[in-house]
């Protein structure tokens, strides 16, 4: 039997939950799991639909942590059958108290604090005493090292992806009616933050817009940033190329991502914030639809430079200029489209699990 311990879980939306969404999933195939979660407004009517135990805990943030970890450490004192547990973050796995075989997964942002800080000793007295840490990209485990995780535990497993499901053709012909006109289509699915970029991005449609007059750039998401953006396109006077979108449905970002030509995230490191991976390079890989990433992060796990998409400097704006340009010239990014999708299947979760079966 296998626990699951998760800070993030459906039906809370964004990259950590759909990855513990997977893992758990995929988990529950090889044998009996219970996920410790914390609670959600909307949980009963999802956790009603799936095929093993979720219990939610609920409260203050402070006295959750405290209670949940209670809540676990007597159920692991009452179940002997539980073989192995997993964790989505550090902190899960702060306060529990078992002999059990541990893993914890790790994706950049969480551990990054300076070696030697207050927090660092907290990441390092967790990480080094579980049996297997998994980083989720080639950059997250060579940070951890830098930063004092002893390499002997590390492992890297990138996060999985599901089959994609059939766009339904209203779905389509909505996606395509809202990009009518626009010939060169770039398209970001993140939150609003610093470290997604967005910023350098849309300076780039101000130049880019000359040579290609039916550009458009849209943005799905939503987050801190959202105003200074809308305030950055309008004093651009880009608001005819630059779309701000955070009401729609899955099936319709979807659709959306399908028709569009280039996905763009050319993330930076923002303070101790860093992009772990991108399952979202992956998802538009999945449609035919090559990605410009930022070399800071573990995007080159997730893009093959110059085969899946573009793996450029965040912090140059002419290097984002030119990697949309090389893409856009000669419809460059058409030819990535059948390489994208042949790469995307290394992510699904029936390949990804195989890596977790060798440590479980």
């Amino acid at each position: 039997m296998y626990l699951i311990i998760t800070r993030t879980f459906p039906p809370d939306i964004g990259g950590m939950q759909n990855l513990m969404w997977g893992l758990a999933k995929s988990l529950s195939k090889l044998d009996m799991i219970k996920v410790f979660a914390d609670y959600h407004e909307d949980h009963k009517k999802f956790d009603d639909k799936v095929s093993f135990t979720i219990e939610r805990v609920g409260g203050a943030k402070l006295f959750r942590k405290y209670r949940k970890s209670f809540l676990i450490n007597e159920y692991l004192k009452e179940n002997k059958k539980v073989n192995c547990i997993v964790a989505d973050h550090w902190k899960s796995l702060e306060l529990i108290k078992s002999s059990k075989k541990k893993i914890c997964l790790i994706h950049s942002k969480e551990i990054n604090h300076p070696k030697g800080s207050r927090l660092n000793k907290k990441v390092l007295e967790v990480l080094n005493n579980v049996d297997h840490v998994v980083a989720n990209s080639n950059f997250s485990k060579n940070l951890a090292v830098s930063l004092g995780v002893d390499e002997k535990k590390l492992i890297v497993i990138n996060p999985g992806v599901d089959p994609i499901e059939e766009i339904s053709k209203d779905d389509l012909k909505q996606a395509e009616e809202m990009l009518k006109g626009k010939k060169q289509r770039l398209i970001t699915v993140s939150r609003f933050d610093k470290r997604k970029n967005h910023e350098k991005v849309i300076m780039a449609i101000r130049n880019l817009k000359e040579k290609y007059p039916d550009i458009t750039y849209t943005c799905i998401g939503y987050g801190d940033e959202e105003e200074n953006l809308k305030k950055l396109v309008i004093e651009l006077k880009l608001d005819k190329y630059v779309v701000f979108l955070n009401d729609v449905s899955n099936e319709l970002k979807n659709a959306l991502i399908a028709k569009s030509n280039i996905f763009i995230m050319p993330s930076i490191i923002h303070k101790t914030s860093v992009e772990g991976f991108g399952i979202s390079f992956i998802e538009a890989a999945q449609y035919g639809v090559p990605s410009i990433g930022g070399k800071d992060g573990g995007a080159s796990d997730a893009i093959v430079h110059n085969k899946t998409g573009i793996i450029c400097d965040g912090n140059s704006l002419d290097e984002i200029y030119s990697s949309i340009d090389n893409l856009f010239e000669s419809n460059k990014y058409i030819e990535l489209a059948k390489e994208c999708k042949v790469h995307s299947k290394n992510f699904l979760w029936d390949n990804i699990i195989e890596n977790y079966k060798r440590i479980l």
